[in-house]
């Protein structure tokens, strides 16, 4: 079986600006159709990724291969496969929702540009803005037409930058309708966040960087794992119990007078199948299991040493 090639392929990409690193040897893949989250504090070289996958920027060094065309020997093509959406917005405050998009559709002729404006003003739930004034709509609604724009030269990779920063919660909840629709549909998405709910909402994959470096990749699951902190917590009948389940499983976390035990855990299936074979092979029944996870704020802190925010 052929395995397709990934959406987004970047390889040792550096920049600095003056003396000081951006990006420090930055490889990245992006399976086709997928979406991942980048993660990181600010400084981390985030929008730096972006602005190079989206043409902005060029590195100083390292390979970029968008759709499968290489963005330096094949500019043209690369671009054209890419819808970004970003800061500062390219919503034109003076005109419509569909004025606005008939500026990104005017290859296309009149007839064919407003039906392809009514088909995206549709898809993302925007008709109502078709007719107003984008000074005139919520915050929500501006970034949701940013999103929309991006999609006028109909591509197959979609860069978000920051896409819900600032907005309130159903806001940011639209729009996350809006990036698991297309993903749905096939799109390939890469969006940056400090969102930790966000990236844990919509991305199948995370990357994290820290000073211009990848410092971690892979499923939310699996960052969490990689976070300290994770415990299985047993409450035991009796003090007789509490000693048996001890001994079974060397606990250190012991605390006789809550009858209980903190078992280190890494919230797998099988780790959690073998504590309780142990448990059963010396006769310990347990009143309460509690399975406590490290979240992705867990693992950020643990991968680069500073909280989101």
């Amino acid at each position: 079986m052929t395995v397709p090639p990934p959406a987004i392929e970047a390889t040792g990409l550096r920049k600095s600006h003056g003396a000081t690193a951006i990006l420090a040897g930055v490889d990245l893949r992006v399976p086709a159709g997928t979406v991942c989250a980048l993660l990181g504090p600010n400084g981390s070289g985030k929008t730096a990724v972006l602005r190079i996958l989206a043409g902005r920027m060029r590195p100083d060094a390292g390979t970029v291969r968008v759709a499968g065309h290489d963005l330096a020997r094949d500019p043209g093509a690369a671009r054209a496969a890419i819808g970004l959406a970003g800061h500062p917005s390219t919503v034109d405050d003076r005109l419509t929702g569909e004025e606005n998009l008939l500026r990104g559709l005017r290859h296309l002729g009149r007839a064919r540009a407003r039906r392809r404006a009514a088909a995206l003003l549709e898809r993302l739930g925007l008709t109502g803005a078709a007719t107003l004034p984008a000074a005139a709509c919520p915050a929500g609604v501006r970034r949701r037409l940013d999103l929309a724009l991006a999609l006028t030269g109909d591509p197959s990779v979609l860069l978000l930058d920051e896409p819900t920063a600032g907005l309130d919660p159903r806001a940011r909840r639209a729009v996350w309708e809006n990036v698991r629709d297309l993903a749905a549909g096939g799109l390939t998405v890469l969006l940056t966040t400090q969102d930790l709910a966000e990236a844990g909402e919509l991305a199948g994959r995370v990357a994290v960087l820290d000073r211009g470096r990848l410092v971690a990749e892979g499923t939310p699951a699996e960052l969490r794992r990689r976070a300290p902190g994770g415990h299985v917590l047993l409450r035991l009948a009796g003090p007789e119990v509490l000693d048996r389940a001890a001994r079974a499983l060397g606990a250190t976390g012991r605390d006789d007078r809550a009858l209980t035990l903190r078992v280190p855990h890494d919230g797998s299936v099988p780790a959690l199948h073998d504590l309780l074979g142990r448990l059963d092979d010396a006769l310990v029944d347990v009143e309460e299991l509690t399975l406590h996870t490290p979240d992705l704020g867990d693992a950020f802190l643990a991968l680069t040493g500073q909280t989101a925010t």
